[in-house]
């Protein structure tokens, strides 16, 4: 479906589903970049800026041109066709032309939306080694405490590293407008180290920053985008296993 979804070719709901797919699988995300560059270059090559009043001059033509009444003869139209039928090619035209000016612009609209999914992927792709990373260290040491509800919440660190991941089974949703922050203990003042997705019970976070000394990590619940600091009690503080 890439190239279909490079042109804008289709429908909402495959779009809907492409899309999703798209921010976690690179290889597409690559090929649908390349094929928009392609379109937009391809689109912006054959484009013309369409003159300024060109729309206003379209919209006040069409609105003065009355509509050709029902039971008119073939003769009839043919002999209209010499003066109103020039006419009326000539602002076809002009709007098709105005058409495909507009669509250089989709094609670019298309490329950056691409590019966009594209660096989702590799973001995603950099957080998923960063997480190997910490698991897999030698120096990983691990805590693990009850989050309510049956969660459970698992800080696995790694000193040499500098980074920390947090593994969370069961959690349940934050609600509407809401989302879980974690946080970096720094003897009592909490310093931000990200969010957690809220649309998944089960996840994996590579805490963001190093963790520079922090005795421990907390969670909470803030309002959607997170806060600078702490607004509610946490759910839960996690003190860094030795």
């Amino acid at each position: 479906m890439t190239g279909a979804y490079a042109l804008h070719a289709l429908a909402d709901d495959e779009r809907a589903a492409f899309e999703r797919h798209l921010a976690g699988c690179e290889p597409c995300a690559q090929e649908t970049a390349e094929l928009s560059a392609t379109a937009a270059r391809l689109g912006l090559a054959a484009t013309v800026t369409p003159a300024s009043a060109m729309r206003e001059r379209v919209l006040r033509r069409v609105s003065s041109v009355r509509q050709e009444p029902p039971g008119v003869s073939t003769a009839v139209r043919a002999g209209r066709s010499g003066t109103r039928g020039r006419s009326l090619s000539r602002w076809a035209l002009a709007a098709c032309l105005a058409a495909a000016a507009a669509l250089g612009g989709t094609t670019v609209w298309q490329h950056q939306r691409a590019e966009d999914a594209l660096s989702r992927s590799r973001s995603a792709e950099r957080a998923t080694d960063g997480i190997a990373a910490v698991l897999a260290a030698p120096d990983a040491r691990t805590r693990t405490a009850a989050l309510g509800d049956d969660a459970t919440g698992t800080v696995v660190v790694s000193r040499k590293r500098d980074r920390a991941v947090f593994v969370v089974a069961g959690m349940a949703r934050p609600g509407a407008g809401k989302v879980y922050q974690l946080w970096f203990d720094d003897g009592g003042t909490m310093r931000s180290a990200g969010l957690m997705d809220p649309g998944r019970t089960d996840q994996a976070v590579l805490l963001g920053g190093a963790v520079d000394g922090a005795s421990g990590m907390g969670v909470t619940v803030e309002p959607a985008g997170g806060s600078t600091k702490p607004t509610s009690a946490p759910l839960a503080l996690v003190g860094f296993p030795a």
